[in-house]
């Protein structure tokens, strides 16, 4: 008998998502093991005996690991498929016959560097709080910062759920470069909404140590060794 993994484990690895977002899955009533829907977390199954479905999609273990990264289109959805038929990120990637997730999220009008894996275990890791993988972002405004609000934003800014404070902010030409590690809805459109200076474009430029570069809007590449370890 080959031995037990835990449900959500053995979904990751078959590149249905990240860990978390398997367990939501499972949450939801869309996962069965031999026929049976499972909303238990935690369950261990047998890899090689047990038949696992997702959606009526029977799911096995991915041999080939992909780990790209993507530059994001502004209007995008950061999903993999849209009820609505609206924009999505699967829509670049029509050509691939693997399953593709993505790695965090960007909102629809944002932009900039977003990974894309079949690789569940390496996804939790690098979106897992405890991690703290920093991602670094351009953000313009419609008026420029004076100094008082760009100190303000190097200190630290009290949102209605704690404290959001970068670990560094730079201008960057026309741009404010802010680095931060935290995984809270939109903090970044938050932060600057709360010091008076809303949003007009955002950029991803990097997460962690994996950098878009030149990359253009719309195209991907694929992660190099020491980038897929480093981070």
């Amino acid at each position: 008998m080959a031995e037990l993994v835990r449900l959500q484990k053995f979904m990751a690895d078959c590149g249905v998502a990240s860990r978390r977002a398997c367990e939501e899955l499972i949450e939801q009533g869309r996962v069965k093991v031999d026929g049976k829907v499972i909303r238990t977390q935690g369950l261990k199954i047998d890899p090689i005996n047990n038949k696992v479905e997702v959606d009526n999609e029977t799911i096995t273990a991915v041999k080939n690991k992909t780990y790209l990264a993507f530059h994001k289109p502004l209007g995008v959805l950061s999903t993999m498929s849209d009820p609505e038929g609206r924009p999505c990120l699967s829509d670049f990637f029509l050509d691939w016959q693997e399953r593709l997730f993505h790695v965090g999220r960007l909102d629809k009008e944002s932009e900039g560097l977003i990974i894309v894996t079949n690789d569940g275990q390496w996804a939790h890791e690098a979106t897992h709080p405890s991690f703290e993988v920093k991602k670094t972002y351009l953000v313009a405004t419609e008026e420029t910062l004076p100094r008082a609000a760009f100190d303000l934003l190097s200190r630290g800014v009290e949102l209605d759920d704690g404290l959001a404070r970068p670990l560094a902010v730079n201008r960057f030409g026309g741009f404010i470069e802010i680095v931060i590690h935290e995984g809270r809805n939109h903090v970044v459109r938050r932060i600057f909404d709360e010091i008076g200076f809303p949003v007009t474009r955002l950029i991803r430029t990097a997460f962690g140590s994996i950098k878009l570069g030149e990359l253009p809007s719309g195209k991907w590449r694929a992660l190099n060794e020491v980038e897929i370890t480093n981070l």
